[in-house]
């Protein structure tokens, strides 16, 4: 395990990102996740980002802006829906397993097993001796998936009380968001410091050499996004795989070929 971890420096408050700015660093950061793509397909190589943090820490949207530019056949996001009565019955990481990447796969977990230290152990989903048994063991797990050849990656998002309120409001007021926001997410904003000693017990357990947590600030969603993907693309020791240069072929000529003149059903141009 890692010992003597020093406590994280307190967020430097920054003005916001602006948006012209945010979207020129992404592209330049969608560019090198695209190299990576492709000398993760040459080489072979199985990547796993674990992504943790409360409800409405920005998630899904780091997971987006990883993911918008590359193939979803190699990158793979999972975010698996409560355990069925047979899962349950299983060893707790047991479902997750069978998801884990492939040599040319990054597998990307929209929260992990570590549901069973924050959501089952804080909502009464497990007992504590559930979650104890857990902490203990699943170092060793990650342990053997790191022998096993995957680079894993730990991501916690920090969001403070007051952003978290501000987003789940959002949530509320936004038709494009309302299915964001469920009775369990209602449950669990009320447990904020419930969820502070989980998650304080969480990195205690589980922080370690070989799979050490790395916390972003998220209050910014805009900078967390680029701090994050600067900082997954650091940790990966990838190279630009050579391309043969790509120029488009001639057209055919139309032959004998007319485009048809029955009526197309199309699709009505309001805008």
């Amino acid at each position: 395990m890692a010992k003597d971890k020093k406590k994280p420096a307190k967020a430097i408050e920054r003005p916001r990102l602006k948006n012209k700015d945010y979207l020129e660093q992404l592209r330049k950061l969608h560019i090198e996740l695209v190299k990576l793509q492709e000398w993760v397909i040459a080489k072979g190589v199985k990547v796993c980002i674990v992504f943790e943090g409360r409800d409405g820490a920005g998630k899904g949207g780091v997971i987006k802006a990883i993911t918008e530019r590359v193939s979803p056949r190699v990158f793979r996001v999972m975010a698996l829906p409560a355990p069925t009565d047979r899962e349950k019955s299983q060893m707790h990481v047991q479902r997750y397993l069978p998801h884990l990447p492939a040599g040319g796969e990054v597998v990307i977990f929209d929260r992990s097993w570590y549901n069973r230290a924050g959501v089952e152990r804080v909502m009464g989903f497990c007992t504590e001796e559930q979650a104890d048994k857990f902490l203990k063991s699943i170092p060793w797990v990650e342990n053997a998936i790191v022998d096993s050849g995957v680079i894993l990656l730990k991501y916690w998002l920090e969001v403070s009380p007051e952003e978290q309120t501000r987003r789940l409001e959002a949530r509320i007021n936004d038709g494009r968001k309302t299915w964001k926001l469920t009775p369990m997410d209602l449950k669990s904003y009320s447990r904020w410091y419930d969820y502070s000693r989980a998650r304080d017990e969480m990195f205690k357990h589980t922080d370690t050499d070989w799979a050490p947590w790395r916390v972003a600030d998220s209050n910014d969603k805009r900078r967390a996004r680029l701090n994050i993907i600067t900082d997954l693309l650091s940790r990966i020791p990838y190279e630009e795989v050579e391309r043969d240069k790509v120029e488009l072929p001639k057209r055919q000529k139309p032959g004998k070929y007319r485009e048809p003149d029955y009526p197309y059903k199309r699709v009505a141009e309001r805008f």
